[in-house]
């Protein structure tokens, strides 16, 4: 790569572009900065509610928006129809109507420009910056291929960006929630049930006897749906087993805290399977129909005994005997939960692989209080033309690894997207949309070589995210609460429907994403696949198409379909099911893996220990955030602005430590945190390693209250282990370190 490739996209600042018209239009709301006023306070401050789903986090409550005479937007509650959130939203679900005031907000399309030899951004009109696209667009399909553009997406635009991605020509496609959080969960369970969890996950935690929680943050990442069954559950005298180095919210609720030595969950996980077998408390009417190669798996655990884990998690051997009964007890009301963010050590597919095997051998696949068969309403799709035939998939730049993974991985269109010796870049350029790669991705300058590689990358966002600052073109987008989106479909208990509609008309010059995606259509000669003028014509056909239409739905927002069949718990009384495995079977020994030279049963392997100093980086959630998307959030940084990392009283002993004092983390390859972080001397984190939230430590000053507020783990993220399997990116093989004297200045 040449010198100017590696310099070609400087980080530009986008502070103080496109300031024009109020942020907070409403000097009620201005005055008491953000609050949330009570309907006795100010009398007939609700005059219109209007349907929502909320776009904070991916559960995608629905809800309501109340706006005042004036049209001003005040407040969001639940819809008391939808199974999400029952009718009651979680702290950053109500507070999502600072997304909407947040004058730190993008408010124009910019373009990158060079004058003088300085690059910088111009405010620009939208046809400046969809011609642009366009041309660039034009050329690369031209010159490259079609399959050469690809979008990263994780938000509710992915939708119709998507479709204008296949229209255009290209699936590549990707959601960075698949490589870096959820998919060695899925390909795991897929290997051993024939089925995914998928999302929200199909764990029916309402009626469970116990509840183990591997590394499962619930209560912190606040799953709302998740978090009220798991009150339910609780209320009705469930067992509550954590497994967590660290003791976290729900910890506290449990009647056993397992304080695990990180990277050794697999030990756990194959010493509670031998108890289960050799001890006889497996279901064996359970295994015995349903299930594939548990002879070969007893033999494979057979001196996986408590007390060859004790040497390896530090969990005693009564404790592991005492839990694994509990969980036997329960059974089959038994959840083993496969949490969300589970790319840790690049072991995560065989480690879910434990977890699944577990679950069988309680009996909780399709069981009352286990896992239960989820069902999700059909919506037909708005006519269009067929998509182009596609010359090359994503596929094809994996060159013939990770066959067995049912998405896109992110971190393969960066590789794909950076050219060596060897080849050059397949990917010439990037969409991205709602999805602070900067934040998102580990190995960062891996992710920002390929990005002064690409010919061509547009950003679409709501918010100035450090992203931002490395497109050639930014489009504003306006917030969830001033756009139609697609109808939420989600899978659930039973069929179920949810419609967004705009709340308010969209501040500043930001747009939707639908109508974006209509423009550039235009621009590309693909108009004929946005065949509507209005994307409300094409919610209203397929509303009508299930017998609702788009003004029912503005009137209830939330619609329930009859479940066709009773097949919820399709394992109760043992009857006849085949699974769509190789075998028809529950893989306890996985053919799948065995036929793609993996070991079919999953194994412990010892990870790298810290260095003397040095502590394992945890990172995780907080209920009021969402990753990065939020820190900046008015009603949501109030709550926190920023975050701490906690330290064991043995180590801030060593070390000098006090609450508060504020630090820089340096880890083992010599990376510094860009930003000081405060600590938190608390017993609640074993002696071996820190923890953190993530999403803070934003660096640039247009995120006027995110600012240099705490540190970023995603600084601190250098080293990744590649999982085998599936290419998820284990990322919690990082450690760090104090340093008292750090970057004085964070860049500006």
């Amino acid at each position: 790569m040449s010198e100017k490739q590696l310099t070609r996209r400087e980080f530009i600042r986008i502070a103080g572009m496109g300031m024009g018209g109020l942020a907070i239009a409403n000097p009620i709301f201005d005055s008491l900065k953000g609050a949330i006023l009570a309907p006795d306070k100010l009398p007939g401050l609700y005059s219109k509610r209007t349907p929502t789903y909320c776009e904070i986090c991916f559960w995608k409550c629905a809800g309501w928006v109340h706006t005042n005479a004036d049209g001003d937007i005040w407040k969001i509650t639940g819809n008391d129809d939808d199974p999400h959130s029952n009718g009651r939203f979680c702290p950053r679900g109500t507070g999502g109507v600072g997304m909407y005031y947040d004058d730190d907000r993008l408010k124009t399309p910019l373009l990158r420009v060079t004058e003088n030899g300085i690059q910088k951004y111009k405010q620009a009109t939208w046809d400046e910056a969809f011609d642009f696209i366009g041309n660039k667009m034009n050329h690369i399909r031209t010159e490259y291929g079609s399959e050469s553009m690809a979008l990263f997406s994780h938000g509710s635009g992915g939708d119709f960006l998507g479709h204008l991605m296949k229209s255009y020509g290209s699936d590549s496609i990707t959601a960075p929630s698949y490589a870096q959080c959820r998919g060695p969960r899925e390909v795991a369970f897929f290997a051993t049930y024939g089925e995914g969890i998928s999302s929200p996950e199909r764990t029916d935690i309402r009626d469970t006897k116990c509840l183990v929680l591997i590394g499962s943050h619930l209560g912190e990442n606040m799953h709302n749906g998740q978090v009220q069954e798991l009150s339910e559950a609780n209320g009705k005298g469930a067992t509550i087993i954590t497994v967590d180095p660290r003791f976290s919210i729900v910890a506290g609720k449990s009647k056993h805290w397992l304080p695990i030595k990180p990277a050794t969950d697999i030990a756990l996980l194959l010493s509670w399977i031998h108890v289960l077998i050799y001890d006889e408390l497996y279901n064996k009417k359970y295994v015995e129909k349903y299930a594939y190669g548990f002879d070969q798996l007893k033999e494979h655990v057979k001196t996986m005994t408590p007390e060859w884990a004790y040497g390896i998690t530090t969990i005693k051997p009564d404790v592991i005997r005492k839990t694994a009964k509990e969980m036997a007890n329960a059974a089959p009301a038994v959840i083993v939960h496969p949490g969300r963010h589970v790319t840790w050590y690049g072991d995560d597919t065989q480690r879910l692989r434990a977890v699944a095997i577990l679950n069988a051998l309680l009996g909780s696949w399709g069981q009352r209080g286990g896992f239960y068969y989820p069902v999700k309403a059909k919506l037909p799709k708005y006519p269009h033309p067929k998509y182009p035939k596609l010359k090359r998939t994503w596929r094809d730049d994996l060159n013939g690894k990770y066959n067995l993974a049912g998405l896109s991985l992110a971190n393969g269109f960066v590789d794909a997207s950076t050219p060596t010796l060897e080849k050059p870049a397949s990917l010439k350029g990037w969409i991205v949309n709602g999805t602070n790669l900067i934040h998102t991705l580990p190995e960062r300058e891996k992710t920002l070589a390929a990005i002064n590689a690409l010919e061509l990358m547009v950003v679409v966002d709501t918010m100035p995210m450090e992203i931002t600052g490395y497109a050639d073109v930014v489009l504003p987008e306006c917030t969830y609460l001033e756009r139609y989106d697609m109808i939420r479909v989600s899978q659930n208990r039973e069929p179920n429907i949810a419609l967004r509609m705009p709340a308010a008309e969209p501040k500043f010059d930001t747009k939707p994403a639908w109508w974006m995606a209509k423009q550039l259509a235009n621009r590309l000669g693909l108009k004929d696949y946005f065949p509507y003028e209005d994307v409300s014509e094409l919610l209203d056909w397929q509303l009508k198409q299930v017998g609702s239409s788009l003004e029912e739905m503005k009137q209830i927002g939330v619609k329930k379909f009859v479940r066709e069949e009773d097949d919820m718990y399709p394992m109760t009384g043992l009857e006849d099911f085949e699974f769509n495995t190789n075998t028809g079977k529950i893989e306890l020994y996985s053919t799948s893996l065995e036929e793609e030279g993996f070991d079919p049963m999953p194994q412990y392997t010892a990870h790298e220990e810290p260095q003397s100093g040095f502590y394992r980086l945890i990172y995780g959630r907080a209920p009021m955030h969402t990753f990065s998307r939020t820190s900046n959030n008015p009603n949501l940084n109030d709550l926190m602005d920023e975050n701490s990392v906690w330290v064991n009283p043995k180590v801030a002993k060593e070390w000098g430590l006090k609450n508060d004092q504020k630090i820089w983390l340096e880890n083992q390859d010599g990376v510094v945190s860009d930003t000081p972080i405060k600590v938190r001397v608390t017993e609640r984190i074993r002696f071996d390693s820190v923890y953190m939230v993530h999403g803070f430590g934003h660096t640039d000053k247009r995120l006027k209250r995110a600012f240099g507020k705490g540190a970023s783990d995603s600084d601190l993220i250098t080293r990744v282990h590649i999982d085998p399997i599936m290419g998820g990116t284990g990322m919690r093989g990082n450690f760090v370190t104090f340093r008292f004297e750090g970057k004085e200045e964070v860049a500006s």
